[in-house]
């Protein structure tokens, strides 16, 4: 009993440590507002902007992987939240926009904090109810939405910069609390002196590659449009920035809190039924994203008549929604694929698939930015998505769905295990 009582405090000290990472790691999905505009900035270095702490906590995760294996979740867990603590602070500081980026790479190291809680979570349950540790875990991704509900109510009443001080002093308190309240186990240590390289070797296993695919939509274009949702809702809807805000939390807070339900979807039915609806469901949503507002005219008996087609506000949050829980869904999915085939091996290889996921997620926003500059269409973020969904169906279906259907109900047990 004092064994399962342990395993549930680690799980919801871990949590809430996760949650409060993943806020301060979409810190500039709503500071960067106002920030844009008073350096001027276009939509490119806009997404650059918002995209550089992605990019540290994105190449920290392998690592933090490894020294969790090594050391333990409770040590690793603890020293980085509090290195992140005086960048968070000086972020209130900054004035030009190499200041903003320099320290949003020290501040991204809040993001590696999802590889350390993992593998520390999931090892003190059984196999059988790891997917639902794992969603529980990842649910800390609707930090996503907490930026979204205190960062413009703090941007309107005392100016952009009151958020880092805020923040700092969030991080710290939850530093604390962690501490007090996590265990460790020596036997969840795994001995090794593999090094850096050696475990980046695990990319030349074809399922691994498959994975970080899957994961570079649905966690890295979950981060993407956590970020760039605030501004498209300023920009496309004419909204101000907390309306802003709290519809886009419409997206981002089913998309972190429902990762549970994901989990136990995937104990019960297992990863590759769970993440084949995923992908179907994205790829629906994501082509009626995809279209921009338009208008075409069309000669009638009376004279031209011009008709306008486009997704209102109200549609538009409603798919969304939609899009926001499947990934939920699938971030838990692509987690379980992982827990059972690499049972031994869960740091190093969600490191690695953490890795991609969270480079998705530094990439697409400057994607985005770089699109909107090119074309001025907003939804052609959309499109961009929509494309890279593709890819996983295809892929998906030549490497799972089509084995099992050819060789019958038999092998269908072992695609899905080799």
């Amino acid at each position: 009993m004092d064994r399962n009582r342990q395993a549930l405090s680690v799980l919801i000290v871990s949590t809430l440590a996760f949650t409060v990472c993943f806020m301060v790691w979409m810190m500039f999905g709503v500071i960067g507002i106002p920030i844009k505009k008073a350096l001027n900035l276009n939509a490119t270095e806009f997404g650059l902007l918002t995209a550089t702490p992605v990019l540290t906590g994105s190449l920290i995760r392998v690592p933090l992987g490894i020294w969790t294996d090594r050391y333990g979740g409770r040590i690793v867990m603890t020293i980085l939240m509090a290195c992140t603590v005086p960048a968070i602070y000086l972020m209130a500081y900054a004035t030009e926009y190499w200041h903003f980026l320099a320290i949003g790479l020290f501040v991204g190291l809040a993001g590696g904090s999802f590889s350390v809680g993992t593998p520390y979570v999931a090892r003190w349950f059984p196999k059988n109810r790891q997917g639902f540790a794992m969603g529980v875990y990842g649910a800390g991704n609707s930090g996503a939405a907490v930026n979204k509900f205190i960062a413009p109510a703090l941007v309107v009443a005392f100016g952009w910069a009151m958020v880092p001080q805020v923040y700092a002093a969030i991080m710290l308190g939850t530093v604390i609390v962690f501490w007090l309240f996590s265990h460790s186990d020596p036997a969840h240590l795994v001995p090794s002196h593999v090094k850096f390289s050696d475990q980046l070797k695990a990319l030349k296993d074809p399922k691994v590659i498959k994975y970080c695919q899957y994961y570079s939509i649905v966690f890295g274009g979950y981060v993407a449009l956590s970020l760039w949702m605030v501004q498209y809702y300023v920009g496309e809807y004419g909204l101000d920035i907390r309306a802003a805000a709290l519809l886009a939390a419409c997206f981002s807070l089913p998309g972190g809190v429902l990762r549970a339900v994901g989990g136990w979807l995937s104990d019960k039915y297992g990863a590759h039924s769970v993440t084949w609806w995923v992908m179907w469901v994205s790829w629906i949503c994501l082509f009626l994203l995809s279209y921009p507002q338009f208008d075409f005219t069309v000669t009638t008996v009376n004279g031209p008549k011009t008709f306008h087609f486009g997704l209102n506000v109200y549609a538009f949050t409603g798919l969304m929604f939609i899009l926001g829980i499947a990934w939920a869904f699938g971030k838990a999915s692509v987690f379980k694929y992982i827990s059972d085939d690499y049972p031994t091996n869960i740091g190093t290889i969600s490191g690695i698939v953490g890795l991609a996921g969270g480079l998705g997620g530094f990439v697409l926003p400057i994607l985005f930015g770089v699109l909107l500059d090119l074309t001025g269409i907003r939804s052609s973020a959309f499109m961009l998505m929509y494309g890279v969904v593709w890819v996983s169906l295809i892929w998906m279906y030549w490497t799972e769905v089509r084995r099992a259907q050819v060789m019958g109900s038999q092998a269908t047990a072992f695609s899905l295990k080799g």
